[in-house]
């Protein structure tokens, strides 16, 4: 039985927990970091192909797309007032040509935000206030197809409070939204916070490269606490967590985990809850030593991981196969490195689950896009092999490259 606790209001919003939870609740803007802004915007564009539509992309379903009517074109989210914006996301759909060239524009006055000479994921780049951004493709082999234009502001605030000892007011390390290719290097910690029992957030908690330590037994054991719980929206970054970690940290709805790194996964490294059918997103960070899943895909949605390196693990990423309920889910990963694991994805076919896999490298071997047959609680879901460049494992050999 877990024993009552008391709590007190602290200036600036949050409310600190003794024992078994400790809150951090923020006052955050309407539009925060893990808010996506295109979501409720208008959208244009230079052309459309025949049965495509500008609003696809701001609709929040990776299913509908928008393409030019060639190879290039432009596609834009614009807002009724002005907007300040510091990353997109630009999310294709499968069966489309592939970007060889892009400018991610501020069309109010033509300057160039960000370009690239590949295709592009999550975008990061000087905070502009502005009341239409436009994605322009400057070169592509065939026709492209652009499912979500993702926006989103630096919005949100840092707590200042904390269980033991506070996080930094801004971020010691600055990762950006699109990191770059993961090494195999594990960071050094700044110092160490003790916790007893879970950390609640809401809005941006930046940890500053400390160590948080330490709940639970460091076991397979499903019913251990989270050292973090993260509210709908919220954004946890540059954090270490210790061992034990209990079950990691939960996204109770869409989340950002920035610059996180797992010394032990335990029993799971993160798992995702969301209910809104958006998207959450790894970016940058690491984990090491689990024996089953990294990232537990419970809800529905997408989770995009991006810039992440693992080492000794079952699965970086599994979409739950006999959870209470039967989502739809989606994973996109992008330049991540792992070594020593057994499988990159794990999906569920019957269920119409995707992966969309680039730009990997394996040391060793490991399955890279396993499909399963997802069943109801209480049952076992039964494994049905591997696949590549099909309708659920969107993946070519020559995006993933063994050492």
């Amino acid at each position: 039985m877990r024993r009552k606790v008391a709590t007190r209001w602290l200036a600036g919003g949050a409310t600190a927990v003794a024992g078994a939870v400790v809150a951090l609740a923020l006052q955050v803007p309407n539009a925060s970091a893990a808010t996506n802004l295109s979501l409720g915007a208008g959208a244009d564009g230079s052309s459309k192909a025949s049965g495509t539509s500008y609003g696809n992309v701001i609709d929040g379903n990776p299913s509908t797309y928008w393409s030019p009517s060639g190879s290039t074109g432009t596609v834009s989210v614009k807002w009724g007032s002005a907007t300040t914006v510091s990353s997109a996301a630009i999310v294709q759909a499968s069966g489309g040509g592939s970007i060889s060239g892009w400018q991610l524009k501020n069309h109010d006055t033509g300057s160039v935000l960000a370009s690239g000479s590949s295709a592009p994921s999550t975008i990061n780049f000087s905070s502009t206030s502005l009341k239409k951004i436009s994605f322009v493709i400057t070169s592509a082999s065939g026709t492209p197809r652009i499912a979500e234009f993702e926006t989103y502001s630096s919005g949100g605030s840092t707590p200042t409070t904390s269980p033991t000892s506070g996080p930094t007011s801004s971020p010691t390390a600055n990762p950006t939204s699109n990191p770059g290719a993961p090494t195999g290097a594990w960071p050094s910690s700044a110092g160490s916070v003790s916790i007893s029992g879970t950390v609640s957030v809401s809005g941006t908690f930046d940890g500053g490269m400390k160590t948080y330590c330490c709940i639970g037994d460091g076991g397979q054991g499903e019913s251990q606490d989270p050292m973090f719980k993260i509210a709908n929206g919220g954004t946890l970054q540059n954090v270490i967590l210790g061992s034990p970690a209990g079950d990691g940290v939960h996204c109770e709805g869409t989340c950002t985990l920035r610059n996180v790194w797992w010394n032990d996964i335990g029993e799971d490294a993160a798992t995702f809850k969301q209910t809104n059918g958006g998207t959450s997103y790894i970016v940058g960070g690491g984990a090491r030593n689990g024996s089953d899943k990294t990232f537990q895909h419970n809800g529905n949605g997408t989770v995009n991981i991006s810039g992440f390196y693992l080492k000794g693990s079952g699965k970086l990423y599994r979409g739950c196969g006999n959870c209470s309920t039967s989502h739809t889910r989606h994973v996109r990963i992008d330049n991540v490195l792992v070594d020593d694991i057994d499988m990159l994805a794990g999906i569920n076919s019957n269920w119409n689950d995707t992966a969309t896999i680039t730009r990997v490298v394996v040391i060793g071997s490991a399955t890279i896009c396993g499909k399963y047959k997802g069943v109801p609680k209480g049952s076992e879901p039964s494994y049905l092999g591997e696949g590549w460049n099909d309708a659920n494992c969107k993946v070519n050999r020559s995006d993933v490259t063994f050492r």
